[in-house]
């Protein structure tokens, strides 16, 4: 089995910031990729970043220049460093670990308001 864990959400004022972690353990046989993905009410599942074991990094538009995604591969650990944050990045927040299949985590939610 594999497992996937998600922590760092909570409630931030506009300009705040959060670090999101997300750690795989289990049965992995050598993830590729590993990314953070987001859900806001009403809205479909959207990419906020990802990164390969390579170090290669994708990012949406609407968080470039703002966060930041990092992965300490030995612990198969991935980071999403959010700063200025805004209203509109209110949501759900889950990683994705692409593996021989892909894993989800159960998510970790994120509130941006005053």
């Amino acid at each position: 089995q594999v497992q996937v864990v998600e922590s760092g959400g909570g409630l931030v004022q506009p300009g705040g910031s959060l670090r999101l972690s997300c750690a795989a353990s289990g049965r992995l046989f050598g993830i590729y990729a590993m990314g953070w993905y987001r859900q806001a009410p009403g809205k479909q599942r959207e990419l906020v970043a990802r990164i390969t074991s390579g170090g290669r990094r994708t990012y949406a538009d609407s968080v470039k220049g703002r966060f930041t995604i990092s992965r300490d591969n030995a612990e198969n650990t991935v980071y999403l460093q959010m700063n200025s944050l805004k209203s509109e990045d209110t949501a759900d927040y889950y990683c994705k670990v692409e593996d021989r299949i892909v894993y989800w985590g159960q998510g970790t939610q994120v509130t941006v308001s005053s």
